[in-house]
């Protein structure tokens, strides 16, 4: 049975980390996705160092399943290429800042010419408009003007950086892969294509959804832990008396009731509102010394059939071990090109009729020039001569 987005033909411009991933999670539903790269500015994903003693990094998991096409855009006979390649790549994803695919002669309105049903999605930091439009950001920028930040934090103490990039993943990635496919369900029934802004920074403004109903209603800012969510309440986190930590979100009457039971605390405890601030800061500290009477061994016991929403924080080579994990088939093997298998965290969907496709590994920068061009009509005469004029490159040329 066929990929679900098998229809789908992507020609991706993105780099870095949030274009690749949404890329990433469409080709491995099935899209067909071509990445336009040049060897002058290669992706940094592919020289980032790696621990591992395979030497696999990034790259290799990021654009899994794509193929890639050299080509040095500056030049007019590449543009030409990539106004042939959207007559059969008919969706665009971009990651350049405002402006560049403009005066690459390859913007949205330029290559529509060549196609009238394209979808040409562009993602950027701060969007396509605004004064912060040309301004340069990442993941970090984006989380600290969209004000998560400073709630996100502890009294008087700094915002830490988080592990994953968040505004790249959530508000980057996943964003575009929701806007392309709602393009695509409007071109199934319209025949229309059209464009797609995607900004990192508009994304995480939107995820202020307590907070931004608070305030829009009239309410205060947010402060350090002050809300339900983030310190204000016993959903935190506690140390053990081994030095791990859990986490604890027993909000609702019915986990906190297991909550209370397991530890063996007072039953007054079970009245503690969530709007009194100062009863939950009583709760917290009572929480505190309770864990701490006890390695989690121990308490693992105590929770292992317990409905208290509490759970050890892994680290992560004990979450790649974790048996949920390993239930839900998340660590797959992909073919790499020596012939052999890479291990790679698997894609996170799950249908009843069809089944993510991993058909390789990131492959090599311009793998497929030859390939792609020779479909477009090129001769390989031609194609020699455009990548001795420099216009068109693969790993060996580049």
């Amino acid at each position: 049975m066929s990929a679900l987005l098998s229809s789908l033909n992507i020609l991706d411009f993105s780099t870095l980390l949030p274009g690749p991933f949404a890329s990433k999670t469409l080709a491995d539903l099935g899209a067909e996705v071509l990445r336009v790269e040049s060897t002058k500015h290669p992706d940094f994903t592919r020289s980032l160092p790696s621990n591992s003693k395979g030497g696999l990094n990034a790259h290799a998991s990021l654009n899994r399943s794509k193929q890639s096409i050299g080509l040095n855009l500056k030049q007019a006979d590449a543009v030409k290429i990539v106004k042939k390649l959207v007559n059969k790549y008919d969706i665009v994803l971009e990651q350049f800042r405002p402006g560049v695919m403009k005066r690459l002669g390859l913007d949205y309105q330029e290559l529509r010419k060549y196609n009238q049903s394209l979808i040409f999605c562009s993602l950027t930091g701060y969007g396509q408009t605004g004064p912060y439009r040309n301004r340069a950001g990442h993941d970090l920028n984006y989380l600290a003007i969209s004000g998560i930040s400073n709630y996100s934090r502890r009294k008087n103490e700094s915002p830490v950086p988080q592990g994953i990039q968040v505004a790249d993943i959530a508000g980057g990635a996943y964003h575009v892969v929701i806007g392309i496919l709602a393009a695509v369900i409007h071109r199934q029934l319209t025949g229309e294509g059209q464009y797609i802004d995607i900004s990192m920074t508009d994304a995480m403004f939107s995820m202020n959804v307590f907070e931004g109903s608070n305030w829009l209603s009239g309410g205060s800012g947010a402060e350090p832990e002050s809300t339900m969510l983030n310190g204000g309440t016993l959903y935190d986190y506690y140390k053990t008396q081994d030095g791990r930590w859990v986490s604890v979100s027993s909000l609702e009457p019915l986990f906190l009731n297991a909550l209370i039971k397991a530890l063996e605390l007072p039953e007054n405890l079970l009245n503690t509102s969530l709007d009194d601030q100062d009863a939950q800061k009583k709760l917290k500290e009572i929480l505190k010394k309770r864990f701490l009477e006890r390695p989690w061994s121990e308490w693992e016991t105590v929770f292992a059939n317990c409905d208290a929403c509490v759970e050890l924080v892994l680290e992560f080579p004990e979450a790649m071990q974790h048996q949920q994990f390993k239930a839900r088939e998340m660590i797959v093997d992909i073919p790499d090109s020596s012939g052999s298998t890479q291990k790679q965290i698997a894609s996170p969907f799950k249908f009843s009729s069809c089944k993510p496709e991993y058909r390789h590994a990131g492959v090599e920068l311009g793998e497929q020039t030859d390939l792609v061009l020779k479909e477009l009509g090129y001769t390989q005469k031609q194609i020699n001569k455009l990548k001795k004029a420099g216009v068109c490159e693969d790993n060996k040329t580049g």
